[in-house]
């Protein structure tokens, strides 16, 4: 089988696991974390960099941006001119281009206000940012995206940080079938078995952070994580079997003693 690669614009991921870096203990634990994953691209929350205080430690001192792709996204915003004054910003700071949008309806549930983040992601493509968009599980809304020029769509499994796993297979298998770019599951993906099952279901790729970050050993779920993408990928292109309604020997019935 030839290198899976997963392109998303003109960036390729040798990894379809990507890792969030928020709620580890400290940043050497998120370094670990990340490694064990084998992820080539993480997401940093811009709203909750340290530029002002030189003397405590940053990220970039934990995982080197020239060796892992940094996808700067908008967690903590809750309207549009947040969302994108946060990205001009990280432009500014970093030069990026690629980024990831999610524009908050509550603070209770955590879904994503669709209005605001279809209106942020026009925006945005007009300014030429290359837009990885989180947003609620509806074919709708997804089309809608990618007509407004998404890079990526990123449907949620569950809430955010929920780990309830996946609530609606059959919306993701709808959006992964009218989806021309690449369909990332972001949100809700509790334990390895979500993330494989996501695969299965045909998704390019999946983004975790809480399930990692939050389990009692972080370095061994990163680990779990990453065989669990690989797995499903393979499964989704591997082909499965036909469900059937009664059972189909394993062994042929003709010729027996």
């Amino acid at each position: 089988m030839k290198k899976d690669i997963l392109k998303i614009d003109n960036i390729k991921l040798n990894s379809r696991l990507i890792v969030g870096t928020g709620k580890y203990k400290n940043f050497k634990e998120t370094a670990e974390a990340v490694r064990a994953s084998g992820a080539s691209m993480v997401t940093v929350a811009v709203r909750r960099v340290n530029i002002l205080d030189k003397n405590k430690p940053v990220l970039m001192d934990y995982l080197n941006p020239k060796k892992i792709i940094y996808l700067p996204n908008t967690a903590g915003c809750f309207n549009s001119e947040d969302a994108l004054r946060t990205l001009r910003l990280a432009r500014e700071m970093g030069g990026w281009k690629l980024v990831k949008l999610e524009v908050l309806g509550d603070k209770t549930t955590l879904y994503p206000n669709m209005i605001e983040t279809l209106k942020s992601t026009k925006i945005l493509v007009k300014e030429g940012f290359k837009v990885m968009v989180y947003c609620s599980d509806d074919p709708i809304i997804a089309k809608q995206l990618e007509d407004f020029g998404a890079s990526a769509i990123m449907p949620l499994a569950s809430p955010i940080g929920s780990g309830r796993g996946i609530k609606n297979k059959l919306n993701l298998s709808i959006i992964v079938n009218n989806s021309k770019v690449p369909v990332i599951v972001d949100a809700g993906i509790g334990t390895a078995s979500d993330a494989a099952i996501a695969m299965e279901l045909g998704c390019d790729g999946v983004l975790i952070n809480t399930a990692i970050a939050k389990a009692k050993n972080p370095i061994l779920m990163a680990e779990s994580m990453k065989y669990a993408v690989i797995a499903g990928r393979k499964s989704f292109l591997s082909g499965r079997i036909k469900a059937q309604k009664y059972g189909s020997a394993s062994s042929p019935l003709k010729g027996l003693i």
